[in-house]
């Protein structure tokens, strides 16, 4: 059975199997991850753009679970990109986590029209790096040109892409390229939530044949078998869901292993279309929004 953490490229270990609360609403939150340490996840991943950090800090105190038990990731947005500004941005979200240092910060998105944003920001976070107010430092929906552009221009190899990866949209070059540099893939979406709502032949990924098969035969689900799928092949995964036996469920995925033809047939499965925004057209302008102090 693999393991189930990963060390990041720093020698920081990771948990292979986060729990996710992007679009959860801060009165859910609590509950949510509340019931998620309860059933073992010690990863949670949040940001400052989903407006909830405040809720995930409260349920890690009501948790009673040492600090030191328990991998906390969150994200600077686009609007407060810019060295002073994420500088900034990190005090507000430690702030709402009530805490005084974050295992893993990251920048949310590339923005390709003002590069020099992202460097500066990305050169704030090797800052609280060095400083020991961070432990490790990413980066989220970077596509190779920008993976290209940071390298050059910075110090610190990312430890982490956070990306959209499933069965329906791989992104074989990019995980690829990931690994070349020491990157962990973090997956997104990674039971493919992002296509139930996409229009077109596909559907979702939990109605696939090929995934279906392959679960009856191990006796487990077809979100199982999708997580078990990345963490094989050494991606880290951050399912959501606000129900708790799912969350029980996408946690239960260290008992059982997917042969290589059962891999090669998930990865067989990959459209190359993405579910999420384009990452060449994300813009303060399209995409701000003030993240509050408070």
């Amino acid at each position: 059975m693999s393991s189930s953490s990963f060390p990041l490229n720093n020698g920081v270990q990771i948990p292979a199997v986060g729990f996710g609360v992007f679009q959860t609403p801060p009165d859910e939150t609590v509950t949510a991850v509340q019931t998620a340490l309860e059933v073992g996840y010690r990863h949670i991943d949040t940001a400052a753009a989903y407006g909830n950090e405040r809720q995930v800090g409260e349920a890690l105190r009501r948790s009673g679970i040492d600090r030191s038990e328990v991998f906390v990731e969150t994200k600077i947005w686009i609007s407060d990109y810019g060295y002073d500004e994420t500088l900034h941005s990190f005090d507000k979200s430690a702030g709402k986590l009530g805490l005084d240092q974050v295992d893993l910060l990251i920048l949310h998105q590339p923005l390709p029209g003002e590069f020099e944003l992202t460097i500066g920001a990305y050169k704030a976070l090797e800052k609280l790096l060095a400083a020991g107010d961070v432990r490790a430092i990413g980066v989220s929906n970077f596509m190779p040109e920008h993976l290209s552009r940071l390298l050059a221009e910075t110090t610190v190899v990312p430890a982490v892409n956070q990306i959209e990866v499933h069965p329906y949209f791989r992104q074989s070059q990019l995980l690829d390229l990931d690994a070349e540099h020491g990157i962990l893939s973090q997956a997104w979406s990674p039971i493919g939530g992002i296509t139930f709502y996409r229009d077109g032949s596909h559907g979702s990924t939990l109605q696939d044949p090929t995934i279906g098969t392959i679960a009856a035969a191990h006796g487990k689900t077809p979100a199982q078998v999708m997580l078990r799928w990345h963490i094989q092949q050494g991606r880290q995964v951050i399912p959501k869901s606000v129900t708790p036996s799912r969350i029980r469920e996408n946690f239960d995925v260290f008992d059982f292993e997917l042969t290589g033809e059962q891999l090669a047939a998930i990865d067989a499965l990959d459209t190359g279309v993405r579910g999420g925004p384009e990452p060449a057209d994300i813009t303060r302008a399209n995409f701000g929004r003030e993240i509050p102090e408070a």
